[in-house]
């Protein structure tokens, strides 16, 4: 029997629960609304107890939405900090699945979990340096560096990046409760709904304006993040992102970029250089199931 592994991809709305093999294959799955952390966490752990008593789960993997303390050395490690849903702020998301299952787990944000995913059954197979953004109800980015996760004083926020922002094009004030109008705030899901008045940004039809202003200010972003990281391949997805919208953003790219990275992935290929997730809406749950399996392969070596 092939090894299982459990993956909780907690989100702002909903967390997505499965179970799955290292060779990504999603055995099954659930999703449970995001409401307050006792709620939410005890329908998680049932959920997997159930599975757990019928065939043992190896290892757990967490790909949560943050701000997170992903730094094993710190006492806060594996807790929700920071975040706009208050009632989670500094809760520990990775101390509540341990304690309930006693198997090796791993802990991450959704991007970078998404990101581990992608790596290893996606798009970035064979990279050793890229970036995977989301573009949902929020903006977040994550991704590998020379072959490891991207970390440092704390993880990447680069859904927060300063980019241009014309207020006479566009007056809209922007929808991040910190920022205004950073990247997030400016090109989220929230923010196309707030700006445009719709219950969805899909419900804006395909020659929206909505779709060039949105395409230039993910340009922007994307381009700082290509220029400070130097990816080998930039992989988005999220609830907002399509194939019709990154064909507006590729070009804009190219421009923002004006000739100064002479590579061929970006002045000849680049639609094979800004893509779509190759695991779909899958990214984020199946970065859930790597994480798992990445604590699981460290704890046979320790």
């Amino acid at each position: 029997m092939a090894t299982l592994f459990g993956g909780i991809e907690a989100g702002g709305t909903k967390f997505i629960c499965a179970v799955g093999t290292a060779s990504g294959k999603l055995e099954q799955r659930t999703i449970i609304p995001t409401t307050t952390p006792d709620e939410t966490m005890s329908q998680v752990i049932e959920y997997f107890k159930n599975i757990h008593l019928k065939t043992p789960i190896s290892a757990m993997g967490i790909a949560s939405f943050g701000p997170v303390d992903p730094d094993p050395a710190s006492p806060n490690f594996g807790y929700i900090t920071s975040t706009p849903k208050l009632p989670w702020t500094n809760y520990n998301m990775l101390g509540t699945v341990k304690d309930a299952f006693e198997v090796p787990t791993g802990f991450d944000t959704d991007v970078n979990g998404a990101a581990l995913g992608e790596y290893r059954w996606g798009e970035a197979q064979g990279l050793n340096t890229f970036i995977y953004m989301t573009v949902g109800t929020g903006i977040g980015a994550g991704g590998m560096v020379s072959g490891k996760m991207i970390h440092g004083l704390m993880h990447p926020e680069m859904g927060h990046l300063r980019i241009p922002h014309d207020k006479k094009r566009d007056p809209f004030a922007g929808s991040c409760p910190f920022h205004g109008d950073c990247l997030e705030g400016l090109a989220s899901g929230v923010a196309l709904m707030q700006r445009w008045q719709v219950k969805s940004a899909l419900d804006l039809p395909p020659d929206h304006e909505a779709w060039e202003l949105e395409a230039d200010y993910l340009a922007a972003g994307l381009v700082n993040c290509i220029l400070v990281l130097s990816p080998q391949k930039v992989i988005v997805g999220g609830g907002v992102t399509h194939e019709e919208l990154l064909a507006r953003v590729r070009p804009k790219v190219v421009a923002l970029l004006n000739d100064y990275i002479k590579q061929p992935a970006i002045l000849e290929h680049i639609e094979k250089y800004i893509v779509l997730p190759g695991l779909g809406r899958d990214a984020g749950i199946s970065g859930a199931i790597a994480l798992a399996e990445k604590a699981f392969k460290n704890s046979l070596i320790a």
